[in-house]
């Protein structure tokens, strides 16, 4: 059996599937996909056309009744649905299930924001006009997402869309179909109308251009690599629709002399190998000032060692497989240059588990300098590298020198310092005295430069993204 694509309010099968394999178990085939092609993305854009006013037409409540019983659907099955997320993705059980119950959480804050959606009433310069400014839907929205968050990303950005009166056409990451059919059918399930949302799922070189390039789409989001997000970016603004990047990250965490040890290698152990390290706001850059780095090394280092790497749904399982044989290539490939440039490689070895599957053992890089080429590109994996610095000075600098601006974070017991480095970070999140990776729902998330583009996603700055200010004058009757 196809699971197939939903275009216009019917289960739709495409010109060819794709297997979905559990990267813990090579042998694992989840089920067939259906995948899309550029005239059934063309249909989908026309059946949410075709469905976006009446479902702006709504009242705001009852919007969001549809998106709280989806979320309340998510919620219930959490457990269930983060099992198969886990057995699809490979990050460990605990991470989908938590992943699921975060997506049935944003669900929920957004069908609030539905009803919450306040304007403003003005007086005017002139006597007798009174201005009122309003919010309305964009019309219709391409939501583009990746592999590695296959459930809660899709759902940060189709719940405010959903909940502002936009109509959505919904590709996800091409290894995720499984999470991305689910999560479809519970918002379909929990009352949708046919064309509100339309799942494509397939290839991005096949029926990409057109959801970023066709005229009748209003606004495109997008999380995936800075390459791709750049193409997307040229590619929706050359028809004036509206754009939203999320991409790459290089993010450095401050280890500074007074640092809480205990409390800085459990944070860096998960910010750098938590989700195998597949995640944007991982810790991939450890700075570490002279007095304390060897200490620390050592302490990481030991602590790397109990990571047990193996079936992401095994209960003793920490760390998860790579996704796939690509990325795993492409982990390895940087292992080797950070060798070549000189780096002392801890781990990163190929590991055979008795059953098939892409396990990488996490990996530290010790001796390493930021112009590296392992610190200066997103490696996307279990690999994190350490720089060793003189102060906080040369911290701050070290950890502004990127092209990326997602997350930064530091450990230290000094307010002084904590509060210096907090207002000296060029990137979009601080985290101190935490890891870099780890947020929540209902706050604004994204970076600066490379990292991000256009409005903030999540909590209430995803109105900004959704909706059109309008602006009316109304003279006295």
């Amino acid at each position: 059996m196809v699971n197939a694509n939903y275009i216009g309010g019917q289960w739709l099968t495409g010109p060819d599937a794709r297997p979905d394999v559990n990267p813990s178990d090579l042998g694992d085939v989840i089920g067939e996909f259906a995948r899309a092609d550029a005239t059934q993305a063309e249909a989908a854009i026309a059946a949410a056309v075709d469905a976006q006013k009446g479902w702006a037409a709504l009242p705001g409540a009852a919007r969001a009744e549809i998106l709280d019983r989806a979320g309340g659907e998510l919620l219930a099955r959490c457990e269930e649905l983060g099992d198969a997320l886990s057995r699809e993705e490979g990050k460990t059980l605990t991470e989908g299930v938590a992943e699921v119950r975060r997506a049935g959480q944003i669900v929920k804050f957004h069908a609030g924001e539905a009803v919450r959606n306040p304007g403003e009433f003005l007086g005017s310069v002139r006597a007798d006009v009174e201005i009122v400014v309003s919010r309305e839907p964009v019309g219709v929205v391409s939501v583009i997402t990746p592999w590695n968050f296959p459930m809660a990303i899709p759902a940060w950005k189709i719940a405010p869309a959903l909940a502002h009166g936009n109509a959505v056409v919904f590709k996800p990451a091409d290894l995720v179909p499984s999470s991305a059919w689910s999560l479809v059918d519970v918002l379909i399930r929990a009352g949708l109308p046919e064309g509100v949302l339309n799942l494509v799922m397939g290839s991005g070189r096949e029926i990409g251009d057109v959801l970023t390039g066709d005229e009748r789409v209003d606004a495109v989001s997008f999380t995936g690599s800075t390459s791709t997000g750049r193409r997307v970016r040229e590619s929706a603004q050359s028809h004036g629709a509206r754009v939203q990047l999320e991409m790459g990250g290089k993010n450095p965490l401050i280890i500074l002399d007074d640092a809480d040890l205990d409390a800085t290698v459990a944070g860096a152990v998960e910010g750098s190998f938590g989700s195998t390290g597949q995640r944007c706001t991982a810790s991939s850059r450890l700075v570490v000032t002279d007095r304390i780095h060897d200490e620390f090394v050592q302490r990481l280092t030991a602590a790397r060692n109990e990571i047990i790497v193996g079936d992401a749904r095994h209960p003793d399982t920490t760390m998860g497989p790579v996704v796939d044989a690509d990325q795993l290539a492409q982990d390895r490939r940087y292992l080797d240059v950070a060798a070549a440039e000189g780096a002392e490689v801890v781990g990163g070895e190929l590991l055979d588990l008795g059953t098939p599957g892409h396990y990488l053992a996490p990996a530290l890089l010790v001796g390493t300098r930021n112009d590296h080429v392992v610190n200066r590109e997103e490696v996307f994996g279990p690999v994190a590298s350490v720089i060793r610095v003189n102060d906080l000075d040369e911290a701050i600098a070290v950890a502004n020198d990127t092209e990326f601006g997602l997350t930064a974070g530091i450990y230290t017991t000094s307010l002084s310092a904590a509060t210096r480095f907090r207002r000296q970070s060029t990137a979009g999140m601080v985290m101190v005295n935490l890891p870099t990776a780890g947020v929540d729902y209902h706050v604004p998330f994204g970076g600066r430069r490379g990292s991000s583009f256009g409005p903030r996603e999540q909590g209430r700055d995803a109105r900004d993204f959704y909706t059109s200010t309008k602006t009316s004058y109304v003279s006295g009757m």
